[in-house]
């Protein structure tokens, strides 16, 4: 670290010691070997609290803090300290619930900030860090790994034409603080709107104890659907369908897509993923549960989207 120059505005910071993304994000960064791709970015500090009561979460902190001691990464007390020693935020919280309250003092302070998934565990909360992100003129996006997937690359540069639809698929366990899909499922759904895009008007789902299909009609009755997977083989993955052919979104090959696309965010300001898409994500996700609850005729997702945007505003920062 002694070579380190703190002016160049490359020091970063994480919030929320509580999952393997903040581990595999440092040693990335703070290899002595890593590539031109990330600048010379470097994890200086941390602040490991995450979650109160996902014991899944709570349970990894102390050995994810030793771990990131080891790779010359300062652990601090609070949020605020945090912010006084970095130039960007990697916010990777576990828990949801709790990324409005901890984003805040970051988009106060200006700084640029990585949301991990998911961004909040509620529609409504997923807006307000947006609202909360242009009033403090901060910039932020969201965005699970399973965007980068190799297919979707050549997809958008065209291999398969106009895509007609996608079926995608990813492990979706339940952690019952937040709903089914945001804890996990939000791989899967990720990778759906990066193939299919915005647009989608409705949603229908089936639910059983080992599986979840979540069909999606888009505007221009283009079909999308997500299978969470939650018995048998675990994997990620899906297809798509285009005019000029059915291409394999290819397998899942790590971190190191998304964090080139973080680090090109810290330098630029300029977010890879449209807040609208993000927001999108998670009305599909909160349609979803609406469906499970209610059961019936499919759900709407301008309704849903109105109900979570009036509650958003509401918030005060």
């Amino acid at each position: 670290a002694g070579s380190f120059i703190s002016t160049q505005k490359n020091r970063v910071g994480i919030i929320g010691l509580d999952t393997s993304h903040s581990v595999a994000f440092t040693k990335a960064l703070n290899d002595p070997s890593a590539g031109s791709e990330f600048a010379g970015f470097r994890v200086v500090a941390a602040y490991p609290k995450g979650s109160n009561d996902i014991k899944s979460s709570v349970d990894r902190i102390p050995g994810y803090t030793e771990e990131v001691k080891k790779l010359g990464v300062e652990i601090v007390n609070s949020i605020e300290e945090l912010i006084t020693r970095v130039d960007a935020i990697l916010l990777e919280t576990n828990d949801g619930r709790i990324h409005l309250e901890q984003a805040l003092p970051v988009f106060r302070a200006g700084k640029r900030m990585f949301i991990d998934k998911p961004i909040a565990a509620s529609l409504t909360d997923a807006i307000a860090i947006f609202n909360a992100s242009k009033h403090y003129n901060a910039p932020v996006f969201s965005s699970s790994s399973l965007r980068y997937l190799p297919g979707i690359k050549d997809i958008k540069n065209g291999s398969a034409g106009k895509i007609i639809g996608a079926d995608t698929y990813s492990p979706a366990t339940i952690e019952k603080s937040h709903p089914d899909l945001f804890w996990y499922g939000i791989h899967g759904v990720e990778a759906l709107f990066a193939v299919m895009g915005t647009g989608c008007r409705s949603v229908t789902r089936i639910h059983t104890e080992g599986t979840d299909l979540v069909a999606g009609t888009w505007n221009d009755n283009r079909i999308g659907t997500f299978r969470g997977i939650r018995s048998g083989k675990g994997d990620y993955g899906g297809t798509a369908f285009g005019e000029k052919g059915i291409v394999d979104l290819g397998k899942y090959s790590g971190y190191n897509p998304l964090l080139e696309q973080i680090i090109s965010f810290f330098q630029s300001g300029n977010p890879p993923v449209d807040q609208n898409e993000t927001i999108e994500i998670f009305a599909f996700m909160a349609a979803a549960e609406e469906r499970k609850k209610k059961g019936g005729v499919p759900v709407e997702i301008n309704k849903v989207l109105q109900k979570a945007t009036a509650a958003a505003g509401k918030i005060k920062f």
